[in-house]
């Protein structure tokens, strides 16, 4: 194997060992090889959390946190925010390529012709109380579409797969839009295929009336980088959970559903909610300096900052700061801005960050554009989650192609009592 291989000294045994190392991983099923005996189930990694284990290839997303890189199908996110449109983003990060003309007109056509909602989901969205969470309504919505479209079942077929992928980049919006409405005691809207995703999406959320909707061009285009920068990233907790249920074929809605709620939780897609909190808790600028120290002294966590993988500034927040400014020149500044610009500049300066490497992160600025733009923080995850569902369906439709993967089922380490006898 020469110099591409890892050579393991079993000291229980003497015996020596050499694995062949491919593209940085060595395989976990060649330390099986490893045993005492022939009873010895052979050796295990044990990593908590996932944190250093590679459970697939994938030519999606590529993420550098030491540098601060971010690309979705080799093209810089930087780029795909200042020139692509969300639709062409989705497409370039389901299918592997931008759109050409042709192909993206169909597409767009495709996708205005599923945003209309079976009255079934939408007298679903109607049961739950005004006040219940949407990401809860939406994660509820989500899986129920599986009920309206039972061919969804059909996973092995390539055809169905593309006909469901067009099907939940449509409606995933109109849901949201009506987990909204309910929400705010207005009545749902109808789509409008005459205007862009986005504008659409503005539409079914902020019509009032019968007159048509001519979403704000600053904020369409905000809303529509945020979306971008929202697409995809990586294996992280949700697109792993999607690759989970994914890998027992079941449907992608109910797949969708579990993905959501894996990005529900405040660790994960529901951060951007916490720091507007946060926010709020802080109030002005000149209480920033307080705060900071309460964190450093353990009485509580600074949100929106630090990254599982972002060892640096995360590239998706230079982007959202330099939005934030432009949709706050619309909407009015807000003293929000200022504390988050003051506690970004007080942390940066601080020895206590610094050494941690805890930057911004993407979270940081994105709840102060959602509230610039009227939205409630318990709908801040929801517009997340939206964008995101095509990076899940990116995964699970790579998975099918992936002739390495299989029903996921980790192992365990057993720590309970061994046997025991009743009576």
């Amino acid at each position: 194997m020469g110099n591409n291989s890892l050579t393991i000294t079993d000291n229980r045994t003497g015996v020596i060992y050499e694995v062949p190392i491919e593209e940085g991983t060595v395989r976990a099923m060649d330390l099986r090889a490893i045993r005492t005996g022939e009873s010895d189930f052979g050796l295990m990694s044990y990593d908590p959390g996932f944190a250093n284990t590679a459970s697939t290839r994938s030519s999606i997303t590529y993420v550098d946190g030491e540098k601060g890189i971010l690309r979705y199908r080799g093209y810089p996110i930087e780029e795909l925010a200042e020139r692509a449109d969300f639709l062409e983003t989705a497409y370039l990060v389901i299918f592997g390529t931008l759109p050409d003309e042709v192909q993206l007109a169909a597409w767009r056509s495709e996708i205005g012709g599923h945003s209309l909602l079976h009255m079934n989901i939408q007298n679903l969205v109607s049961t739950f109380r005004y006040d219940a969470h949407p990401m809860s309504v939406f994660i509820s919505s989500v899986a129920s579409l599986s009920t309206i479209y039972p061919d969804s079942r059909r996973v092995t077929d390539p055809e169905n797969r593309r006909l469901q992928v067009e099907r939940v980049i449509a409606k995933v919006a109109s849901i949201a839009a009506c987990a909204y409405r309910h929400n705010q005691g207005f009545a749902f809207n109808r789509p409008d295929a005459s205007l862009s995703y986005i504008g659409n999406f503005l539409n079914m959320m902020f019509r009032m009336g019968e007159g048509r909707y001519e979403p704000h061009p600053v904020l369409e285009r905000a809303l529509n980088v945020l979306f971008v920068l929202h697409a995809d990233h990586e294996q992280n907790c949700s697109t792993t959970a999607m690759r989970v249920i994914g890998s027992a074929h079941g449907d992608p809605y109910s797949a969708l559903a579990g993905a959501a709620a894996a990005l529900y939780g405040p660790l994960h897609g529901a951060a951007n909610e916490a720091v507007l909190r946060q926010l709020e808790a802080i109030g002005t600028p000149e209480r920033v300096p307080a705060y900071i120290d309460k964190v450093k002294r353990g009485e509580c966590r600074l949100m929106g900052f630090g990254h599982r993988v972002y060892t640096n500034y995360d590239p998706r927040c230079r982007i959202i700061k330099r939005i934030a400014e432009e949709v706050f020149e619309i909407t009015g500044r807000s003293l929000l801005l200022d504390v988050a610009l003051e506690l970004e500049r007080v942390a940066l300066a601080d020895e206590y960050f610094i050494s941690r490497r805890l930057y911004p992160n993407v979270d940081f600025y994105s709840g102060l554009i959602y509230r610039a733009m009227d939205l409630p923080a318990s709908l801040f995850t929801v517009m997340f989650a939206v964008p995101r569902c095509c990076g899940w369906l990116a995964h699970w439709l790579e998975a099918f192609d992936d002739a390495e993967q299989k029903i996921m089922r980790p192992r365990q380490i057993y720590s309970g009592v061994s046997e025991r006898r009743m009576g």
